[in-house]
């Protein structure tokens, strides 16, 4: 299921912040903790990379389950 995000922008005379927050429960899901290190890469103008470097690898692959019915 998708979570919509909007993005926004804080402007200031010198500088300007860009936030995306997430959603909660898509941070419970990834087991995000307060203050933990991520990285980000663009793939392409459509696709961002989140990368947790300190993370260990997931025993189980991560699968698309279809929709129920």
């Amino acid at each position: 299921m998708p979570f919509p995000t909007k993005v926004q922008l804080i402007q200031r005379k010198a500088s300007e912040q860009w936030y995306i927050n997430f959603p909660s429960a898509l941070a419970q899901a990834m087991d995000f903790a307060k203050g933990e290190t991520v990285e980000w890469s663009v793939h392409d103008k459509a696709h961002l990379i989140l990368r947790r470097p300190d993370a260990h690898p997931s025993p189980v692959p991560l699968k698309k389950t279809p929709p129920s019915s």
